[in-house]
């Protein structure tokens, strides 16, 4: 789902905690670009396809793993290999950080120190549980039509050894924190007088292409209809 199909209906209702509301989760770094609401932080997540999760592993080094995901109400789906040192760290309960980012514009003002970025961004704080049984299948489901909507009833489903290849973790959304940057630069006094030059906001935008068929479709299929209905959300929301 993303953010323009989204309406207030499949806006989860919850009494979790708001964003930004405990002590590891307050945003201190220029505080005005926190939100606290959820219907923002969920809606980003909507609108993602990459997460990275971060983790430390036994020895003590960290790593950041970029995943597909999917929300699925008041908590993220994502999903590994069994054989992955990391994800089993994960499956075991490890404290974890998951992190998305959209990228919407570059901002460009008069010094290089002001120049910055529009984004949107959620972290979230917890530690993942393992889903199993008809709960995976499912989660794998919801998993792929937020990432490939329209293919889950069209494409073959794991078998048992796919399935049991692959570790299928769930996130709750409980402590997270929202930050959004929007708008145009905000440029120093001196540096509007200074330096008589171009200053302003570069949207930058994500597009599906056109589809690119497989080399060995032994047929000519045309594309599916829902493919061609894929859109990236509005960078404006």
């Amino acid at each position: 789902m993303t953010e323009d199909t989204m309406t207030e209906d499949t806006m989860t209702e919850t009494a979790l905690p708001s964003p930004g509301a405990t002590e590891r989760t307050t945003v201190r770094r220029i505080p005005e670009k926190a939100v606290n609401d959820r219907s923002t932080g969920y809606a980003i997540l909507d609108a993602g396809f990459v997460a990275h999760v971060s983790v430390v592993d036994d020895t003590g080094q960290p790593y950041v793993v970029p995943v597909g995901y999917a929300r699925d109400g008041d908590r993220v789906l994502f999903h590994g290999s069994t054989g992955s040192r990391l994800f089993r760290g994960l499956a075991e309960g490890q404290p974890m950080c998951l992190t998305v980012t959209l990228l919407d514009g570059m901002v460009l003002a008069r010094s290089t120190f002001e120049s910055s970025m529009n984004y949107r961004g959620v972290m979230v704080l917890g530690s993942a549980m393992v889903l199993e049984g008809d709960d995976k299948d499912t989660a794998l489901e919801v998993i792929t039509e937020h990432l490939l909507p329209g293919r889950w009833s069209e494409a073959r489903h794991p078998n048992k050894k796919e399935l049991a290849a692959t570790l299928v973790l769930a996130l709750d959304l409980t402590e997270l924190s929202v930050k959004l940057s929007e708008g145009p630069p905000e440029d120093e006094e001196q540096d509007d007088i200074a330096r008589p030059i171009w200053a302003g906001v570069v949207p930058l935008v994500e597009t599906f292409g056109a589809p690119v068929s497989a080399p060995d479709l032994v047929e000519q299929y045309p594309v599916p209809e829902y493919v061609l209905s894929w859109r990236r959300p509005d960078p404006g929301r």
